[in-house]
């Protein structure tokens, strides 16, 4: 499986890149909304995108709402992955394609329970 973290900080990167290859996913990192639609033309679509919301430039929803306009990326698994917490945000990401919803801060076991509502065991395998 493969995944893509795309977040602005590059600790959040770090943190989130080493647990989802600790659960045996391949994983690219994209430091804003840009970079992330370009990795995605360039090596094509990965089984699942952690996404931040609070970006400059693009933020997570605008992101998101690109991946869903484009009929290649409908079917990723979208994980807004951010400090926003409030029920109107969690709201909008949802309508606007995400998957699932992981609040900052986290731990491995509730993102491994996110992964598991999204289909996917710990180890990275569609389940």
């Amino acid at each position: 499986m493969k995944a893509m973290v795309v977040d602005d900080s590059s600790a959040m990167r770090a943190i989130l890149t080493k647990q989802l290859r600790e659960l045996g996913f391949d994983v690219v990192q994209a430091s804003n909304g840009q970079e992330a639609l370009r990795l995605l033309h360039e090596d094509g679509v990965v089984d699942l995108v952690l996404l931040d919301w609070n970006m400059p430039g693009m933020d997570g929803a605008e992101v998101l709402s690109l991946f869903r306009s484009e009929p290649a990326y409908r079917e990723m698994r979208v994980m807004m992955v951010t400090t926003e917490s409030e029920m109107s945000q969690v709201t909008v990401a949802l309508e606007a394609g995400a998957n699932e919803y992981l609040m900052k801060p986290f731990d491995r076991e509730s993102l491994v329970e996110k992964l598991i509502l999204l289909g996917m065991d710990p180890s990275g395998h569609t389940v």
